[in-house]
């Protein structure tokens, strides 16, 4: 009767190859191809609205750099509770959906009205009257850094009835992580449970992470 072999140490490590994670790439600085952390800062270039991945000392850099090409992206969140707005404003503003995010463009000298779609970032036409009468209505706005922060609107549970309107002033890369995740995941015509699932998940870690200005629970 022949006897079993025990398996040799080369098939071994083939067994265990088998179950072992490819390792994920490196992430680099975009501008020295330094290897930099899962988190890290980035940089905007306000003519191509593009995002940069930076390292560190790439970032300070650019710190308070008015007239560079980059500018470095803030990362203070604030939920801004006293926030006003009338329905009326808001239809206003032309935003075809209950979410939206507007920043100050220096290179174009205006405000910019954007909202998420499956298809990516979509401009909106803005009434310049619009944005006044409600900048005048709420001055904590007028002091977004061009450029690289935006105001958030998130009006889905108001409009459905499901809990309060919400109003960010955060860094930009925030609203395009959230284009990310609509792009990405939205499904059919309705987008599907598992991109709602992600976008409530976004907001309730924005509203874990950002500073309250004013008064809490305003609609």
């Amino acid at each position: 009767m022949a006897t079993k072999q025990p398996p040799s140490l080369e098939s071994a490590f083939g067994v265990l190859r088998q179950f072992a994670r490819p390792r994920r790439p490196a992430e680099r600085c975009e501008l020295c191809s330094t290897e930099i952390h899962l988190e890290h800062p980035h940089l905007l270039e306000p003519k191509a609205r593009k995002l940069v991945c930076s390292c560190d000392a790439c970032a300070l850099l650019f710190s308070g750099q008015a007239k560079a090409r980059y500018k470095r992206v803030p990362k203070l969140s604030r939920l801004l509770a006293n926030f006003e707005i009338t329905n009326a404003q808001w239809e206003s503003l032309m935003i075809p959906i209950n979410m939206a995010f507007f920043f100050r463009s220096s290179p174009e000298a205006r405000v910019v009205a954007m909202y998420p779609s499956p298809a990516g970032a979509t401009e909106s036409l803005l009434s310049l009257e619009s944005w006044d009468e409600i900048a005048r209505g709420n001055p904590e706005i007028e002091k977004m850094e061009p450029d690289v922060e935006a105001l958030l609107a998130n009006r889905i549970g108001h409009a459905r009835e499901l809990g309060s309107a919400e109003y960010y002033l955060l860094p930009i890369d925030h609203c395009f992580k959230l284009v990310g995740i609509i792009r990405s995941q939205w499904r059919g015509f309705s987008g599907g449970t598992e991109v709602w699932q992600q976008i409530a998940g976004f907001f309730a870690q924005l509203r874990k992470q950002a500073t309250v200005l004013g008064r809490t629970g305003n609609a």
